[in-house]
């Protein structure tokens, strides 16, 4: 595909990236999907700086990715927790992709850290892939081919 063919700056992945694209972002989601709720807990399980943390669930916030929900244990004062939205949960492929790299070249012979199972009847290992809409099982990019969109808007 010729570099002159498609217009770069509406490029989903550059826009996806102004969203998630730091690290502390995707370890935010990375433990909002193991379950991690609370501001307390984040910080406990990432360790990052509070200021840092703080800037990051707002804008996770308010790119809607979590939602805060108040919650308040007993004889406490009122908090908030952060609660992964649809939006936030289809990132959960992106992720796994990210852990599947990381997996096979990053782990040298040490197993990996985490295993993703199924959580029906099977508890089969789950393992991510590309298919086309046919129903085809992609081995790798070159199996994929990129075509530009039209970015003319129809008058019909």
């Amino acid at each position: 595909m010729s570099e002159a063919t498609w217009d770069r700056s509406r490029c989903s992945v550059a826009g996806t990236l102004a969203v998630v694209g730091e690290k502390w972002s995707l370890l935010i989601l990375r433990e909002a999907f193991l379950g991690v709720r609370r501001f307390a807990d984040f910080q406990r399980v990432l360790g990052a700086p509070r200021a840092v943390l703080t800037d990051r669930l707002s804008t996770l916030v308010h790119q809607e990715l979590l939602v805060r929900v108040p919650y308040q244990a007993e004889g406490e004062r009122q908090r908030h927790e952060y609660r992964l939205t649809a939006k936030g949960l289809d990132l959960y492929p992106t992720l796994v992709a990210l852990m599947e790299w990381g997996d096979r070249y990053l782990c040298d012979e040490s197993p990996a850290p985490l295993e993703l199972r199924h959580r029906g009847d099977c508890d089969a290992p789950v393992h991510l892939a590309l298919s086309c809409d046919a129903g085809h099982v992609l081995g790798s990019a070159r199996e994929v081919r990129p075509v530009p969109r039209s970015t003319e808007v129809s008058s019909a």
